[in-house]
């Protein structure tokens, strides 16, 4: 069986990530759950790869964390993005269109 992330270009789910949390600060599940409605539940993020990534880029200095309480009266612990990570994201989405537009001018040549 196929694993959620599986057909992932590498960077991918980081990109997601970062964008995901532009728009507000959210809690893991919250993320997960964003993610599957923007694209369609085409995309489901497990959280033994999710975690691990917002671990990693909040020790990369891209998020920054805080233990809140949420809409069920549980503390969680919410993720947003640094300065660190606005800049990244604005990197990494310009280099995701670079990539798409060249794989896309060689599966449909004379179209890019």
């Amino acid at each position: 069986m196929a694993k959620p992330h599986d057909g992932l270009i590498p960077g991918t789910l980081s990109l997601l990530i970062l964008k995901s949390l532009s728009y507000e600060p959210m809690h893991g599940y919250a993320l997960s759950k964003w993610i599957g409605q923007q694209t369609g539940d085409l995309l489901h993020v497990a959280e033994g790869v999710l975690y691990p990534s917002l671990h990693l880029l909040e020790r990369e200095g891209c998020l920054k964390a805080e233990w809140r309480r949420h809409e069920t009266g549980r503390r969680a612990k919410f993720y947003s993005l640094t300065e660190r990570g606005r800049t990244r994201l604005r990197e990494e989405t310009a280099r995701w269109r670079r990539s798409s537009r060249a794989v896309e001018m060689v599966l449909a040549p004379g179209k890019g």
